[in-house]
């Protein structure tokens, strides 16, 4: 009888909707924030879905469609905003903020500014949010944008310039292609495509101008590969980079912002010898395996397990059933892989099996207009 009485008390305080029954908890379910492509005309700009990392249930919350190819976000780490970019042509790019409601899934516009060049194709935000550190495709440079106390965008920008090329048709000049933060926030790394390096800068946030080169300034890809998006392991000892025009991925021993290569291995079939257009690459969250993936005539994700010592070995590759991989993301649970297949406007979600890596595809798409960048963010 005191058992009963004891778990009528527990679920009285519990409430209505967080009983010891209830399916599912807020814990399991995340907002999937999405950056699409607005130039094909199939979308809007940026959409908000809440997803179920237990069931791959997903529903729409909402969108902000204020912004034209908001082609990658970054959400600050207490995800109070968000910042993304503005591919707007003509020579112009700019990064716009915007407050965010993780409950709701809300945006509201703060402001913009300069992104430093044309084409700006990656945004990051230190974990403090004092800088947002964008990266121009077209341009070939990276900007530092110093944060206000709201969230919004200070119009004083360092803007740094690359200079150089390489040895394929596509590395006349600078690319850049990624601005990633180190785990401690102390570097920046700026793959470039057109020059074959990966750019190394420190910085100090209490400064105007927050970034200068290491020391090393850079490593080297081999000429013609064209480092394109770069990721650190959990265990901060490893960092990779995926070569867009070659089809690579290189490892690297990671110590107090400096890398050291271990090894590079081909992501592209056996026997392949056309264009790879390799493009994006995660580590599951528990570090165990590393994905990739290749759009153009190849349309897969290829599958490596990591071992302790950071080297990869090839297990797999799968489909990603559309065209155009551009962007993927694990989910924080590492039971779901969801690609976004940008010119077959769909998000194909794959479930992982964490033991040995693989995905398969489940019977769950999401309908969106060039999906290119995906973000998952915590509701509580």
């Amino acid at each position: 009888m005191k058992s009963i009485i004891i778990i009528i008390i527990i679920l009285a305080l519990l409430g209505p909707d967080q009983s010891l029954f209830a399916q599912g908890s807020q814990d399991e379910t995340y907002n999937l924030v999405i950056g699409t492509y607005t130039s094909s005309g199939k979308s809007k700009g940026i959409y908000v879905y809440s997803f179920n990392t237990e069931t791959a249930e997903f529903s729409y919350k909402a969108e902000v469609g204020d912004i034209s190819n908001p082609s990658f976000l970054a959400v600050t780490r207490d995800r109070k905003y968000l910042y993304a970019v503005s591919e707007v042509g003509n020579g112009q790019g700019v990064v716009k903020s915007y407050s965010f409601d993780p409950v709701s899934g809300s945006l509201k516009y703060l402001n913009y500014a300069s992104s430093g060049g044309d084409g700006p194709c990656y945004v990051a935000v230190d974990d403090d949010n004092k800088y947002v550190f964008a990266g121009n495709y077209s341009g070939g440079s990276l900007a530092a944008i110093p944060v206000k106390n709201d969230g919004s965008l200070g119009q004083e920008i360092q803007d740094i310039k690359h200079q150089g090329s390489s040895v394929h048709k596509n590395q006349s000049r600078p690319h850049v292609h990624a601005t990633v933060l180190s785990p401690d926030n102390k570097f920046l790394y700026v793959p470039d495509l057109g020059t074959d390096k990966i750019n190394i800068y420190r910085i100090d946030v209490s400064s105007k101008m927050p970034l200068t080169p290491a020391s090393p300034a850079f490593v080297s890809v081999e000429a013609g590969g064209g480092p394109r998006h770069f990721t650190f392991h959990p265990n901060q000892k490893y960092a990779y980079v995926i070569e867009e025009l070659k089809g690579r991925i290189t490892a690297y021993k990671y110590d107090n912002g400096q890398l050291e290569t271990m090894q590079s291995v081909v992501a592209t079939p056996d026997g392949f010898s056309g264009n790879p257009s390799a493009a994006d690459i995660h580590l599951s969250p528990d570090g165990k395996f590393l994905y990739g993936s290749l759009r153009g005539e190849i349309n897969e994700l290829v599958i490596y397990a990591v071992a302790a010592d950071g080297m990869l070995t090839y297990v797999d590759r799968q489909s990603t059933l559309g065209d155009h991989p551009r962007n993927f993301a694990i989910d924080p649970s590492g039971n779901y892989l969801l690609v976004g297949n940008s010119r077959s406007d769909e998000i194909v979600i794959f479930k992982r099996d964490k033991a040995t890596g693989l995905i398969t595809p489940t019977d769950r798409r999401i309908a969106i207009g060039s999906p290119v960048c995906l973000k998952f963010v915590a509701i509580d």
